[in-house]
């Protein structure tokens, strides 16, 4: 069975390659531009964000998962906390959607 936090190092293996963008306004281009595969986003984001995000992920075609918080989010990606997060890689990214999935799931 897999583990709540299985998905962290392969995030972490992601932002080492270059594969992942994170904040706002860096995403958003990043989904506009269709360079997104994936789009994560911190349960505790504001109201705004998470209604401006899951509109441009719908619009555009980009899957959006929710992770449980901003700093499980940050320490994936090495850094303090970070609300969102976008994957620029379709592997990373169909890797990532299998183990987040699993780990909603059981």
């Amino acid at each position: 069975m897999p583990q709540a936090n299985d998905w962290q190092p392969l995030l972490g293996l992601a932002k080492r390659a270059g594969k992942v963008v994170s904040g706002e306004d860096t995403v958003l281009r990043s989904i506009r531009e269709q360079k997104a595969k994936l789009v994560l986003l911190a349960e505790d984001a504001s109201d705004r964000t998470k209604k401006t995000i899951t509109n441009k992920c719908t619009f555009y075609r980009v899957p959006l998962i929710q992770v449980p918080d901003r700093f499980a989010l940050g320490k994936a990606i090495g850094q303090p906390a970070r609300v969102i997060v976008a994957i620029v890689d379709s592997h990373f990214a169909g890797g990532l959607i299998g183990r987040l999935e699993s780990s909603i799931r059981g």
